[in-house]
């Protein structure tokens, strides 16, 4: 799901990060750190993360999740907004707003941040910060 990297500190994440997509890590980075500042920044799951909620993992494990996320991946950059308000994920809820970019349920995708529609962006990310949480989908019945 996340591309793999040797890194195990932001500084080494950043620091591999290739030039051009450098630019947008670090300017996204600064974004949410300004934007919401209570989630503390950390690195986990080969992502930089912002905050942490309790939630199970797929083995039914209790573990700490990022509310939101910033990854450079093979062709886009990412921010997973790990955030629901009642059974609708944040990132959906704002999809058309977003601007140029491609939203899954709790990921927002896209080349360029200037295709992001940032003050759009930084109401989403204040109100993940507000509701943390993913939403556990149903079982699709045969």
């Amino acid at each position: 799901m996340f591309k793999p990297t040797k890194a195990k500190t932001i500084k080494q994440y950043i620091d591999a990060v290739p030039g051009e997509r450098k630019e947008i890590i670090l300017f996204l980075d600064d974004f949410i750190k300004k934007t919401v500042p209570k989630l503390k920044p950390h690195f986990s799951y080969n992502m930089l993360a912002y905050g942490k909620f309790p939630t199970r993992n797929y083995k039914k494990e209790m573990i700490e999740w990022p509310v939101i996320s910033l990854a450079n991946q093979k062709n886009y950059v990412s921010i997973y907004i790990c955030a629901v308000d009642g059974d609708q994920y944040i990132a959906e809820k704002y999809k058309k707003d977003l601007g140029k970019v491609n939203v899954g349920r709790s990921c927002v995708r896209f080349r360029n941040w200037k295709d992001v529609n940032l003050p759009v962006l930084k109401k989403v990310l204040k109100e993940a910060a507000k509701h943390p949480g993913l939403v556990m989908t149903k079982p699709v019945k045969k």
